[in-house]
């Protein structure tokens, strides 16, 4: 009975955590676009547009690297509700004044706040997860942002009802999910396995880096492509004579097509090789976005071409913190979720800057310029990149028991 128990608090907590992800998804999905068209429809230049959309993600990186301490210290619990107290304060006060550098430092805050609930979720459940489970788990976890992050830019429709209702509607989905958080059991990591004596954090940093840098690339290049689909898209629409209905069609679209295709790639991926898929969808990623440069006249097409390339790459963050877990020994696995959310956030923050540059200077085509040039220098990145063996690893001194050395080895191709 008591096994039974555990098993039903182990789900309930992994469901709760995976509903929590899609309402943070949510918040997130529809700030990018909102505040881009009501910036644009204020004359705020494309580029200072993206400057702001980096806010975020800023927050997200002022965050990363003292997230980890009061995780181990206070448990998962108390820091995602943190977390989501600053996602709702921040997101009742957006509409209260329409000011630039205001928005920028209430996106800084709701950086911050995403960061902590998504570090603690993440770690949270991979933790929890067996290592037969892990891939499936994460791509839950990836469907379920991404279904939130999708419905998101649909609450740029209720722009035309009242400027205050998008951010209200956000700020009472995150309410609801910290009500239901208040109801789960706290829990902290295991710290004995997760830090190595005598092994600095910065040498956990380079270790990370020495044998993992291409699959860290996956979390820059879909950061870079999720802030600049819905930071820049929504201004070069509007400029390219394309209606805020249609950039609220085509954006969803992306991420259905990513919500598709989340669970299957993540099953190839296990059959063969999370390289190898993540290179075949990073390729045909380029083809459908340089496609959709050429049929941007045509609306239809255009949404096709949009489908397809989120079905191809809109699961390579999941992918690539699944072939991250695969590379590394466990006890470095917090410090690689660490380094992962710092990828994104600079993938994220370098996406809306380059985008709003080129969306002032080249214009026509910009945003799918900005896309495929990234995609082709991740593509790059991972054909030379070149998997360690155990051997190469024996003076990491991180990996102190056989246990870990084997998992490792098990993991090593």
């Amino acid at each position: 009975m008591n096994r039974v128990k555990d098993r039903n608090n182990a789900q309930y907590r992994f469901w709760l955590l995976i509903i929590m992800v899609g309402i943070a998804g949510f918040s997130q999905g529809m700030l990018l676009p909102v505040l881009a068209v009501m910036l644009e429809s204020i004359g705020v230049p494309a580029a200072y547009n993206g400057l702001n959309a980096a806010a975020l993600y800023i927050g997200i990186l002022i965050a990363s690297p003292f997230i980890e301490k009061p995780v181990r210290r206070y448990g998962y619990k108390p820091v995602i509700i943190i977390g989501l107290f600053l996602v709702v304060g921040s997101m009742l006060l957006f509409p209260i004044w329409q000011a630039f550098w205001f928005w920028f430092v209430l996106r800084v805050i709701v950086g911050i706040g995403d960061n902590m609930l998504h570090f603690a979720t993440q770690v949270w459940i991979t933790s929890t997860s067996t290592k037969e489970k892990r891939g499936r788990n994460i791509a839950i976890y990836g469907l379920a942002f991404g279904a939130g992050f999708g419905i998101g830019p649909l609450m740029t429709r209720l722009l035309d009802i009242s400027e205050f209702l998008p951010f209200i509607v956000a700020s009472a989905t995150s309410a609801l999910a910290w009500l239901f958080l208040l109801r789960l059991r706290n829990e902290w990591p295991d710290n004995e396995i997760e830090t190595g004596a005598g092994y600095g954090t910065w040498d956990k940093y380079k270790t990370v880096l020495r044998l993992s840098w291409f699959p860290l690339l996956p979390p820059f290049g879909y950061g870079f492509l999720e802030a600049s689909l819905h930071g820049n898209y929504p201004v070069y629409a509007l400029r390219s004579g394309i209606t805020v209905e249609w950039v609220s069609i085509l954006l969803p679209a992306f991420v259905i097509g990513s919500l598709v295709t989340q669970l299957p790639l993540g099953v190839l991926s296990d059959r063969y090789g999370r390289k190898n898929i993540l290179l075949i969808v990073m390729l045909l990623g380029l083809l459908f976005f340089g496609i959709a440069s050429i049929v941007e006249s045509n609306k239809v097409a255009l949404l096709v071409a949009f489908t397809f390339a989120g079905a191809c790459i809109g699961s390579i963050f999941s992918l690539g913190i699944t072939y991250m877990a695969d590379l590394l020994p466990k006890s470095l696995l917090p410090t690689g979720n660490v380094m992962a959310g710092v990828f994104f956030a600079v993938g994220s923050m370098t996406g809306p800057l380059v985008g709003g540059i080129l969306i002032d200077t080249v214009a026509e085509g910009s945003i799918y310029y900005a896309i495929c040039g990234m995609l082709l220098i991740l593509i790059t990145s991972g054909l030379i990149f070149r998997e360690h063996d155990i051997e190469d690893v024996q003076d990491i001194k991180d990996v102190q028991d056989i246990k870990d050395v084997q998992d490792f080895q098990g993991y090593s191709r």
